[in-house]
């Protein structure tokens, strides 16, 4: 246990010295300041909006759940990029810089090495998920007076789903290198995204085929389904037209959620451990 900690800490002191969190930190203020604005600015002129007799649409509701959708898009991309980053080279990039032969070979081994530097990715990008989520959210309950049904299980799920991302992205790194694995993580990550938009409009639509191809990517790609229950529990209990409209997308409703979702995921994750755990030792340094 000792080593797991010693090797983790060392990877966040890599990250350090190479101001991967002095960059997120500065996107991380410009957004929440920008969102800050935006909350202002919506709130103070939604209630000037009045809508045809016949429609029936809290506008206050819509747009506490469309912004707070938005700051999660925002929260899951920016701890993407936290992740990647904090992962992409463990074993390619260290191993081209002569880092891991004294390692792996004593004091520790090849299965301590990974599982220490995934514990330190998943535990910063959890605290920083929850922390930047958890935040958005009270700016837009303090501008807007509006809170989610739901407060915590979606920022719990928008965590998870970034773990995943930095599962891949380790995984990525035992025979990617460095530059390589961080492009063809960011490609998965948007191919799930337009998945997720995709599955919105076949939703709104009752288009099938658009509807089974993005579940088969949801599961295929379970992050992009965890991040879709996220923002349907953001959304859950808004009923007649201001539900159908949250349920379009791209910031509310979620085709693909529910607890076999859930755990699918964990059980992703595992598999992902496990294959890059047999890669790496079958891989000569």
């Amino acid at each position: 246990m000792t080593n797991i900690w010693t090797i983790a800490v060392y990877g966040l002191r890599e990250a350090m010295r190479r101001r991967v969190f002095a960059i997120v930190l500065v996107l991380t203020v410009l957004f929440l300041g920008l969102f800050a604005l935006a909350n202002h600015y919506v709130f103070r002129d939604v209630a000037k909006i009045v809508p045809p007799d016949n429609v029936n649409v809290d506008g206050r509701t819509f747009a506490g759940a469309f912004l707070l959708g938005l700051a999660m898009f925002a929260t899951f991309f920016l701890g993407v990029v936290m992740a990647v980053f904090l992962t992409l080279g463990t074993v390619s990039g260290d191993a081209e810089r002569g880092l891991l032969q004294p390692l792996v070979v004593r004091p520790v081994g090849r299965s301590t090495l990974l599982l220490a530097r995934f514990t330190g990715a998943a535990l910063v990008c959890t605290a920083y998920v929850l922390g930047v989520y958890f935040a958005s959210m009270a700016i837009t309950g303090i501008s807007g007076h509006w809170w989610p049904n739901q407060i915590v299980a979606p920022g719990v799920e928008l965590a998870g789903a970034v773990v995943l991302v930095a599962g891949l992205s380790l995984l990525g790194s035992v025979f990617l290198s460095a530059t390589a694995n961080g492009i063809a993580i960011f490609m998965l990550f948007g191919a799930g995204l337009v998945a997720g938009l995709l599955g919105s409009l076949g939703n709104a639509l009752s288009s099938t085929a658009i509807k089974q191809a993005s579940t088969v990517a949801a599961w295929v790609l379970p992050f992009e389904a965890l991040y879709q229950d996220a923002l349907r529990q953001v959304a859950s209990g808004t009923s007649g037209l201001t539900g159908f409209l949250l349920d379009l997308g791209p910031f509310g409703g979620g085709y693909v959620h529910g607890w076999s979702v859930r755990f699918w995921a964990v059980a992703y994750l595992a598999l992902v451990g496990l294959l890059a755990l047999t890669l790496f030792a079958r891989r000569d340094l």
